[in-house]
């Protein structure tokens, strides 16, 4: 019986109705795919069941990566990675409208998905998200201005993804059983008319900037920003006396492009 390392965030996931619904809610028969973090290959047996085009697997443990290797062997669509998602370069080898799939390390899924969203090219290759997270995380990806949970990753992720569809995971749906209730969401990439900015790095610095001082308001923020603050906040419709997560997804996007344009 294979262990789970905790230092990767490993939690295996057991739960067939669980495994179905994320195959499911994917769809993957004939499409190419792009598993993270698979792990003992429970959810990677019933995507091949699918008959997917293809299935690119990326596991960081060696030893779980050695193991897929052996148990599919007998697949001829099948190429395992023994490597770090966040090192991976995903852009470079994924096919067109690939759909990646994943259990992601409760640590480090925040990153995974910002990495995800920065892509050079937009549109990218892929064509759907199914990714599962911890339900804390996912909340605040989902959320909307005003709301506690609100955040920077709900600013980045609604820049060019749009959540199609979501539900709960107990955690005896794992093993070793976790703590906390994960919650997967179904993610599409979209072209954001309301998010014109040139570089959607700008966006992550400004929203850093924000978010680090969410319990003041937004007029430091805006002061370590632009010369003019004051004008650019009233041209923005902005009041200076808000507090972050009282501006809304445009807003931020709004202020983003302002600064790409001022620093020209």
């Amino acid at each position: 019986m294979i262990k789970a390392k905790k230092s990767l965030g490993q939690n295996f996931l057991v739960d067939n109705n669980i495994i179905d619904k994320i195959i499911n809610s994917a769809d993957v028969y004939n499409k190419n795919i792009l598993e993270i973090g698979p792990g003992t290959g429970n959810l990677t047996l019933k995507i091949l069941e699918k008959k997917p085009k293809s299935l690119i697997l990326i596991e960081k443990d060696y030893i779980l990566s050695n193991n897929l290797r052996e148990r599919f062997k007998h697949f001829k669509n099948i190429k395992v990675f023994n490597e770090d998602i966040l090192k991976f370069d995903i852009e470079k080898n994924i096919k067109k409208n690939t759909i990646i799939i994943g259990n992601l390390p409760y640590n480090i899924s925040s990153q995974i998905l910002v990495k995800l969203i920065k892509f050079k090219k937009w549109l990218p290759h892929y064509e759907k998200l199914v990714l599962m997270f911890q339900k804390e995380v996912a909340d605040k990806i989902i959320a909307k201005s005003e709301s506690k949970e609100f955040g920077r990753i709900s600013v980045i992720t609604s820049s060019r993804l749009r959540i199609t569809d979501s539900f709960q995971v107990s955690p005896n749906s794992f093993r070793p059983i976790p703590k906390i209730i994960s919650k997967v969401l179904v993610l599409e990439p979209f072209l954001n008319d309301s998010f014109k900015a040139k570089d959607i790095n700008n966006l992550e610095k400004i929203t850093h900037l924000f978010f680090s001082m969410k319990r003041k308001m937004v007029n430091k923020a805006f002061k370590n920003l632009f010369k003019d603050y004051e004008k650019i906040s009233s041209i923005l419709k902005i009041s200076l006396k808000s507090r972050p997560n009282e501006l809304s997804n445009i807003d931020y996007f709004n202020i983003t492009k302002m600064y790409e344009d001022n620093k020209t």
